[in-house]
């Protein structure tokens, strides 16, 4: 299977912040990456710099066989982005939107009007086609601007944290969306920090934390390098989970893992229900009340708390990689 990005040794600095430090990866085509990591990994860099909007420091990048540096122009000719804010003028309407972006893929008149038509009913933005755009909901202004970056029909398709912000309903019907692209053939780079969305819809990931990738692989072979079971508490008062944690560090193969917002300690162990039994063996008598007890498998958050100490959806203190707002929408010549 041919490659569609190839990213090799790719660095960038921004003054004395190095916002990427030598990252590797490979998009197979038609496939779903999904480049995981926290805000200020790394991950709006990475896509700016393969979408021709920042130049590396060093590192040599190539999408569609085509090198980002030599020839930006096509590569912007076989891709489509969709940045963290939907790129959409407000006061044009649905169909004005598209037909706009389409005119600048130089596309004609007629073309353009066709395939946005054709975007405006896939999106099931169609009742909505003739109203500006400032009175979508930001569902629908979401789904407007995947579908600006679909116009021209792209081989690849950038999708930088494209849920952000919506609710819960309309996470799904993007999650659809996405699902729509890759089974049609379109080679999808996903950023995300939702670790179930990339679950989800990737085929392959790439975990990056403080701009490096920090592991890479399957969601099963990145929760195999967990291993384990996690034994899960919460807890009716957050001041009982040090003293919880106490009681409880030795049955586990790990250190705890404590979460005070949730009054929820996360503990990896082994030797199944047996634990449990233990566990509440060890908490009787101490005043320490437990709403919920659980023994479960290790999901994607546990891949991230295990390689980096931190939760997905933390933002590591000092990072600033990933701060500075990209540029959106789709990436015309």
């Amino acid at each position: 299977m041919t490659d569609a990005i190839v990213v090799e040794g790719l660095v960038k600095r921004f003054g004395a912040t190095t916002a990427l430090d030598g990252v590797d990866l490979t998009v197979a085509e038609g496939t779903v990456l999904g480049l995981l990591g926290p805000n200020g990994a790394g991950k709006t860099t990475v896509v700016r710099i393969l979408t021709t909007l920042l130049q590396p420091d060093a590192g040599r990048v190539q999408v569609a066989g085509v090198d980002v540096l030599r020839d930006p122009d096509a590569v912007r000719s076989s891709i489509g982005l969709t940045g963290q804010y939907a790129a959409v003028d407000e006061y044009l309407t649905g169909t004005e939107n598209l037909e706009m972006v389409g005119r600048l893929y130089r596309l004609g008149k007629r073309e353009a009007r066709e395939r946005a038509r054709e975007l405006l009913e896939r999106f099931d933005l169609t009742a909505a086609a003739d109203r500006p755009a400032k009175t979508y909901s930001g569902g629908m202004r979401r789904r407007l601007d995947i579908a600006a970056s679909l116009i021209a029909r792209p081989r690849i398709v950038f999708l930088d944290e494209p849920t952000t912000g919506l609710d819960p309903r309309s996470r799904l019907a993007m999650w659809e969306f996405i699902a729509d692209l890759a089974t049609g053939g379109t080679t999808v780079l996903l950023t995300t920090q939702y670790l179930e969305e990339a679950d989800r819809l990737a085929d392959r990931m790439v975990v990056i934390d403080r701009g490096r990738v920090i592991a890479r692989g399957t969601a099963d072979e990145l929760k195999a390098q967990v291993g384990g079971q996690r034994l899960e508490l919460t807890l009716a008062s957050a001041g009982d989970l040090v003293p919880a944690a106490e009681r409880l560090r030795p049955l586990g193969t790990d250190e705890p893992h404590l979460d005070d917002s949730t009054r929820r300690l996360s503990l990896p162990v082994s030797g199944g229900m047996d634990v449990i039994a233990e566990a509440v063996r060890r908490l009787d008598g101490t005043g320490v009340e437990v709403l919920d007890l659980a023994l479960r498998r290790p999901d994607l958050d546990d891949v991230f708390l295990t390689l980096t100490g931190h939760a997905a959806e933390e933002e590591p203190a000092g990072t600033e990689g990933d701060r500075t707002p990209a540029a959106t929408g789709g990436a015309p010549r």
